[in-house]
């Protein structure tokens, strides 16, 4: 997958060779402005799955690649419980970050990395959330633009099969980040702070956790208030039963077209491929370098469409948004509209162009450090408010910058 031709504009190490790595390889392996140059991961299979790939050299830990190879920034792809003292460690060695959501877990976390990444000068940039995908870009833009009139009202809605894939014994466990808040609604609340605005004042919430042998959040619903009075809901269950793609004709987050036949088996699927192993060997089997991984087939990942975060439908005083893979429709007062959106050459290359943007061109960041803090205070808001059953008011939040 190694690239050649143009120079790449910036120097990547990549740490922490799992999951989302896993999902960030073709991002990698397509876009010519950045050259994965080393990675690190404790995985001897990993590694040498990188070494094939990329061709730059492979470490165990983060320090390893510090001390082995000149970067211009690292991808950090490790537990969230690991991510204060790298970053402080990152920061000791002036590497700018391009680290996985969620940041930390607890405002004080958040908070004491931001203020490390700010004495050291380093720029950080969290993603990928599906914030950064260009249907919702596209329809920010048209927001801004006014001709519809002020936002007033944004619609939510999510159904998906997350709880039934395999999973590790913490993406079971909230307090270790496990369920559907820390990791989902994360992408759903960046995605309507960025579309809103990004100023929250309060959160009104309920959550579900209706599986006793999956005993986290699988499900919430929450009402969201804006400063200026702009109201969003947000809805998501993860529990396999109904699938929310067939809104979307059946398309993937990932963009690909899915079987609406097949949606029906997450949980045969599971207890399956658990018979004569633990999720958490299923799930790493499956990870980069593992004996069930499957390497992406670029071709096929050139055809795809835009990703997505199910259905978002944004209400203005002079019309109605909706968002979709390949299109944003407009329901105008007269008529209805269609601005068509070309397919991706390269999935997630939005990533790569703040990357870019902050390192290379000097501009600001939508997807700071201080961004994620906000989304992440509204995803504990959620819980707190599911817990208490009170309205949970806001003091950490920022406005979308650009």
């Amino acid at each position: 997958m190694s690239k050649s031709g143009a120079t790449p504009l910036i120097r990547l190490g990549a740490v922490g060779l799992g999951r989302a790595f896993t999902v960030m390889v073709p991002t990698f392996a397509l876009d010519p402005r950045v050259q994965l140059v080393a990675g690190a991961d404790p995985l001897p299979e990993a590694r040498a799955r990188f070494e094939q790939d990329f061709g730059g050299r492979v470490y165990t830990s983060l320090e390893d690649l510090l001390a082995g190879v000149q970067v211009d920034a690292v991808y950090l792809a490790t537990p969230v419980e690991a991510h204060l003292q790298q970053i402080q460690v990152l920061a000791d060695a002036g590497i700018h970050v391009l680290m996985e959501k969620p940041m930390a877990l607890s405002m004080p976390d958040c908070l004491e990395i931001l203020a490390i990444a700010e004495r050291a000068n380093i720029h950080l940039l969290i993603g990928h959330s599906h914030s950064f995908d260009t249907p919702y870009l596209r329809t920010r833009e048209l927001i801004r633009g006014g001709s519809l009139g002020r936002i007033r009202m944004m619609t939510a809605l999510n159904f998906t099969d997350f709880m039934y894939r395999p999973r590790r014994p913490d993406e079971l466990d909230t307090a270790r980040g496990g369920g559907v808040v820390y990791s989902q609604a994360a992408h759903q609340i960046d995605i309507l702070r960025l579309l809103g605005g990004g100023q929250v004042t309060s959160v009104r919430a309920m959550t579900g956790a209706w599986d006793t042998d999956r005993n986290t959040e699988g499900a919430y619903s929450a009402l969201l208030t804006f400063e200026d009075g702009l109201v969003a809901t947000a809805v998501y269950s993860g529990y396999a039963h109904f699938d929310s793609d067939e809104f979307l004709d059946w398309q993937g987050e990932l963009g690909t077209i899915k079987n609406p036949d097949t949606y029906w088996t997450a949980r045969q699927s599971l207890a399956s491929l658990t018979q004569d192993r633990s999720e958490n060997e299923v799930k790493a089997a499956r990870n980069y370098g593992g004996p069930l991984y499957q390497p992406p087939d670029l071709g096929e990942v050139r055809a795809r469409r835009h990703q997505h975060f199910g259905s978002i439908i944004v209400s203005c005083e002079r019309g109605d948004i909706r968002p979709l893979p390949s299109a944003i429709i407009i329901y105008g007062d007269t008529q209805r509209s269609r601005l068509e959106l070309p397919s991706p050459a390269v999935p997630r290359a939005e990533v790569i162009d703040e990357l870019v943007g902050v390192l290379v061109d000097s501009t600001e960041a939508i997807h700071s450090g201080a961004w994620a803090t906000a989304t992440l205070e509204v995803c504990l808001g959620i819980l707190a408010s599911a817990t208490s059953g009170e309205e949970i008011t806001m003091s950490h939040q920022c406005s979308v910058l650009t």
